[in-house]
């Protein structure tokens, strides 16, 4: 692999500001990363804060949006974070009321959260199962059900959902619940961009394929290939047409399109990040 192109959170930094997200309050739920460098989460906030935006980041462990913080103080811009579990609806209920009290709105939703398990039906426990239902789908029913009123009454709005690209194929391994709740990602965000259209909101969402995030080190690696992280990145490296692999700071420049005015015209679409890996027919 191209050095260049990996998760070292030392590496290139995201180009500077152009103020595309000047005066817009955005709501990211998973602002911090498993892991020290450049998860998608961590990336949206840097990027969108660096763009001029208001980010109030949220995460069920407020430790792991640390570096978040560190990396928007140092480039000046406003970032404030919380304890949030984006599965229980009275923490995000919290969070958005909390957000709005302090900033007055809410310009632009991001969803971050999610995880994938291994396994098809019969060797997935049915409490994996509900967990996953749980943590990749109603977590993004939750923040949609908190933040579009709000929107609503601003009569604008822009919410971007992370599905992935287990949501639209095979991606090298069983993980039927990964798939089936990205997969409703997707469908959930078409519904409402044509829901509330109207209003003045747009719903798109953002299909990254298998990029090399801090998860590939902290957790992906001991699940599927003991420990190996090299190893890991072959087996994913083999499936990207292209000759690297991306990272959390792709999906954050295809979300600041979908963020910003520059994509006025757009929704219940959906946006892949993925390498060419997609469109592979093996």
């Amino acid at each position: 692999m191209n050095p260049s192109h990996s998760a070292d959170a030392s590496a290139r930094l995201i180009p500077a500001g152009e103020g595309r997200l000047a005066n817009k309050v955005v709501f990211v739920s998973g602002a911090g990363s498993v892991g020290p460098g450049w998860g998608n989460g961590r990336a949206v906030s840097v990027l969108f804060a660096q763009e001029g935006a208001t980010v109030f980041g949220v995460d069920r462990d407020v430790v792991r949006m640390d570096e978040t913080a560190e990396r928007i103080a140092a480039l000046k811009g406003q970032f404030t974070s919380a304890a949030c579990d984006a599965t229980d609806s009275a923490s995000i209920a919290a969070a958005v009321a909390d957000c709005v009290a302090r900033f007055g709105r809410i310009d632009v939703l991001v969803n971050n959260v999610g995880g994938s398990a291994r396994g098809g039906p019969i060797e997935m426990d049915e409490a994996v199962w509900d967990s996953q239902i749980d943590h990749n789908l109603k977590s993004v029913f939750l923040t949609c059900k908190h933040v579009l009123p709000h929107m609503l009454t601003q009569g604008s709005g822009s919410i971007i959902n992370l599905s992935s690209a287990s949501g639209i194929r095979w991606t090298g391994s069983a993980q039927v619940a990964y798939a089936a709740t990205k997969a409703g990602v997707i469908q959930m965000s078409r519904v409402l961009a044509v829901q509330y259209a109207k209003q003045g909101i747009r719903v798109n969402s953002i299909v990254p394929g298998q990029l090399h995030t801090p998860m590939v080190e902290v957790r992906l690696a001991g699940q599927r290939t003991g420990g190996d992280v090299e190893a890991l990145l072959r087996q994913r490296q083999a499936r990207i047409p292209l000759p690297f692999m991306g990272d959390g700071r792709d999906t954050a420049h295809a979300a600041l399109y979908l963020a910003s005015d520059e994509s006025r015209f757009v929704t219940g679409t959906e946006l892949v990040i993925d390498g060419g890996m997609s469109v592979r027919c093996d």
